[in-house]
């Protein structure tokens, strides 16, 4: 289900991989329709780290839902589970051979905040981050410059006299023409 208001994003799914390149699709094109174009990355980097947790960890199902809301000035991205276990920051000194765990840690650097919070109307979570918005700016308006060149004044008419002296009124056709061999 999908509930659009001016300012406001609400997508239920399932956590699967397919879906989650879906749920960046749709992030991607509400920001677009938002104008706030230059979030798009980040928010779209931060979603899918958050349903990525929720694909790997979530228990007993991996359900969720996607909220995304633009409030004076600032977007909030939400993924809400029904998983009542809040996530755990690894170490900043992550292994480099480790293929996972470095989510959060990538979600808290791309945003101006994050958090978790447990849902006040049954089991889960809600696991947030915010960016600060502001409309993608319009091109600068500047002035264009435009190099002149004078135009060439076009050459002057020259006229010719003429010798009115008798002119040919035709020519010579051959006789041949139409003429059967014989």
């Amino acid at each position: 289900m999908i509930n659009h208001s001016r300012r406001h994003c609400v997508v239920e799914l399932q956590a699967s991989p397919s879906r989650i390149g879906q749920i960046r699709r749709i992030v991607s094109a509400q920001l677009r329709h938002w104008e706030l174009d230059p979030l798009i990355d980040r928010a779209a980097l931060g979603v899918t780290e958050l349903l990525s947790n929720v694909h790997r960890h979530a228990q007993p199902d991996k359900t969720c839902t996607v909220e995304i809301e633009l409030r004076l000035g600032r977007l909030t991205v939400s993924v809400i589970d029904s998983d009542p276990r809040l996530p755990v920051v690894h170490g900043t000194r992550a292994e480099a051979l480790e293929t996972c765990g470095r989510g959060l840690a990538l979600v808290e650097a791309l945003s101006e905040a994050w958090g978790a919070r447990e849902r006040p109307d049954g089991p889960g979570k809600a696991v947030w981050f915010s960016l600060t918005a502001a409309p993608a700016r319009a091109a600068p308006v500047r002035p264009v410059s435009i190099k002149t060149v004078p135009v060439r004044e076009p050459a002057r008419a020259v006229l010719l006299a003429v010798d009115p002296g008798p002119v040919a009124t035709g020519l010579p056709v051959a006789s041949t023409v139409g003429a059967r061999p014989g």
